[in-house]
């Protein structure tokens, strides 16, 4: 059994929960609107009252591993209803595979997510790129942690490149094997805070929980020869306390990550372009073919990296579509799009 505190709850949750002659639990398994809560007396399978999935418009109004949730022991088993979600601190979530313009809730009440990429031949500093956009967006702290670095022959010169692209951002690279590197990973864990591990299929998100909890919590399977990757095992999110302190949610591995959000947190995610466009002669500079652009200028002297503008470009687009179409349907969200296109075009 775990205290409340243990499992990070703390005023801003206790202050919903005050008046209230309900339990409070966290969510720590979903599967088919069926949960597991955490809480003081133990763990609770749980479902959700009919008023709360009646009135649900959209993912965000039923629980997601993570949240606060006031519930209702029923008599006999171990058996809950699930009355109300409490107001999230933060909301890490995707765009779902495929053209429907839907969220999908990846965790919540989350405060640091640790973006796991490996070192080896699938290392890819645009795909960390959209991982740093999708926890800027959720209102989280990142954290990036390098796996597979005995599997790498380039570790400085990779390292430093992703702290390029994060400026600000802790960046720590391990070997699960040898345990190297998790000195400098595990004092970052704080009790009371929750955590959460995001990453690729096959990077070793996994094995850095089983390295943060001490023993296999999940199971892995051995590196394919073919393309140094593990093999994806973890099937659904899932909420675990740690031996020493503090929350974490395992999620599976991502396969397509399909952005959620907004221009603001484009520009958090690519904070020295912003920086930058503030020199640009005009105020709404596209960084394309405008004259005195003080972001093109940093490309040509080398402080910028070209495919760093190109993918910053992208999401503005991505991000764009995805709030026209939710607004106005594709086909109009299409019209819209190609006219703002010929009107870049034209300039």
């Amino acid at each position: 059994m775990y205290s409340l505190e243990q499992l990070g709850f703390h005023a801003f949750f206790s202050e919903q929960a005050s008046e209230s002659e309900l339990k409070v639990g966290r969510v720590s398994f979903s599967a088919n609107e069926r949960y597991k809560i955490l809480c003081p007396e133990g763990e609770f399978q749980a479902s959700i009252l009919g008023k709360v999935r009646y009135l649900a418009e959209s993912s965000r109004d039923l629980p997601s591993v993570g949240d606060w949730v006031l519930y209702q022991r029923l008599e006999g088993d171990q058996q809950a209803v699930i009355h109300k979600i409490l107001d999230r601190k933060s909301i890490l979530s995707r765009k779902v595979a495929g053209q429907q313009q839907k969220e999908q809730l990846l965790g919540t009440n989350i405060d640091v997510v640790l973006l796991v990429n490996a070192l080896n031949n699938d290392f890819n500093l645009r795909r960390m790129e959209r991982y740093l956009y999708v926890v800027y967006e959720s209102g989280a702290t990142p954290v990036f942690v390098l796996t597979k670095k005995d599997l790498c022959e380039d570790v400085e010169n990779k390292f430093l490149s992703v702290e390029r692209i994060a400026p600000g951002v802790p960046v720590v690279a391990v070997d699960s094997i040898s345990g190297e590197g998790y000195d400098k990973l595990i004092p970052l864990i704080k009790g009371g805070n929750t955590y959460s591990l995001l990453g690729s299929s096959g990077v070793g998100k996994s094995t850095v929980l089983n390295q943060l909890f001490g023993e296999e919590l999940q199971k892995t399977n051995d590196v394919r020869v073919g393309d140094h990757k593990g093999k994806h095992t973890t099937t659904h999110r899932e909420l675990f306390v740690l031996p020493e302190g503090g929350i974490i949610i395992d999620t599976p591995g991502m396969r397509e990550l399909q952005l959620w959000g907004n221009e603001e947190t484009v520009n958090h995610a690519f904070e020295e372009i912003d920086a930058l466009s503030k020199a640009c002669q005009f105020t709404d500079c596209k960084h394309e073919t405008e004259p005195n652009c003080a972001v093109k200028a940093a490309i040509e002297n080398g402080e910028l990296d070209l495919e760093r503008l190109q993918n910053y470009r992208k999401f503005g687009r991505e991000v764009r579509r995805h709030e026209l179409k939710e607004k106005y349907g594709t086909n109009r969200a299409n019209k819209i799009q190609y006219k703002e296109f010929k009107k870049r075009n034209s300039l």
